[in-house]
């Protein structure tokens, strides 16, 4: 019997547009079941459905003129689409996506459970004490509060993105530099943590405890030659599914080349029983 794989890849584009070509020339090679897309910076209808359709995907998205913007292509149909939290907030940001699929088991029409795939773009936080900040901690609020209503623990959820927090150290190229910087702040990672205590692992320092694996390096300062960067884009998955993953990693070479986005993909391959 061969085993079933999938495989969620999430990339912070920094605009769709201005990304396009390369989004569809990683689609073509890595061909991912789900990419989950960030800051796509254009509103629903400058979304290029046409040309993801024609790469063979549909593209559940949660898009905002100029900013923000989070997207989740797949080949499949989802069953169900959230925007935002639906927590009743005043605040309209594009920044959560989340889509249920029925995932089909050993090709059996009885064997099909849910799998939910959540796209987030972490506020950024401006700087430690500004009110971009407070927002940030609070939209973790939020999210920890989404997850407690709508979803358990033994539930097939990943919880994909960019978080703008480095949970970690070892997940800083200079943590004594960067020592109370926003990214880094003790607040951000205690918000990061409260999220992740629903339930949640972190599939790659799961695998690879000790690899730095930076997803982001500034534009500035030749950061990427120079391998200063900061790991802050994130697969996180509940327990029954973070048990699946075989491999988590960073793809560099879109980082490298003409008009990369300051973020690299993050991509996580799981082997379903």
């Amino acid at each position: 019997m061969t085993k079933k794989s999938i495989k969620i890849a999430t990339w912070n584009v920094n605009s769709v547009g201005q990304r396009l070509d390369r989004m569809l020339a990683f689609l073509e090679r890595e061909t991912p079941d789900f990419l989950c897309l960030q800051e796509l910076k254009g509103a629903d209808e400058k979304f290029p459905m046409e040309a993801v359709i024609a790469a063979g995907y549909r593209a559940e998205i949660f898009g905002q003129k100029a900013y923000n913007g989070v997207a989740i292509l797949s080949k499949m149909n989802p069953v169900s689409v959230t925007r935002n939290f639906g927590d009743g907030v005043d605040d309209a940001a594009a920044r959560f996506l989340a889509a249920t699929y029925e995932v089909d088991l050993e090709g059996k029409p009885q064997s099909k459970i849910p799998l939910t795939i959540m796209s987030s773009y972490i506020p950024n936080g401006q700087s430690i004490g500004s009110e971009k900040y407070i927002y940030k901690l609070e939209w973790f609020q939020r999210l920890r509060k989404y997850l407690d209503t709508h979803h358990r623990p033994d539930d097939l959820v990943a919880l994909v993105g960019d978080f703008n927090v480095a949970p970690n150290d070892i997940d800083v190229y200079d943590p004594a530099a960067w020592r109370d910087h926003i990214h880094t702040s003790i607040k951000e990672r205690q918000g990061l943590r409260q999220v992740v205590n629903f339930g949640l692992v972190d599939t790659f320092r799961h695998l690879y405890p000790d690899e730095p694996g930076y997803s982001w390096w500034d534009y500035r300062q030749m950061s990427f030659l120079q391998n200063k960067g900061l790991r802050i884009d994130l697969i996180y998955a509940t327990p029954p599914l973070a048990e699946l993953c075989r491999e988590v990693r960073v793809d560099r070479n879109e980082r490298k080349g003409e008009k990369p986005s300051d973020h690299a993909p993050v991509i996580a391959s799981f082997e379903l029983p």
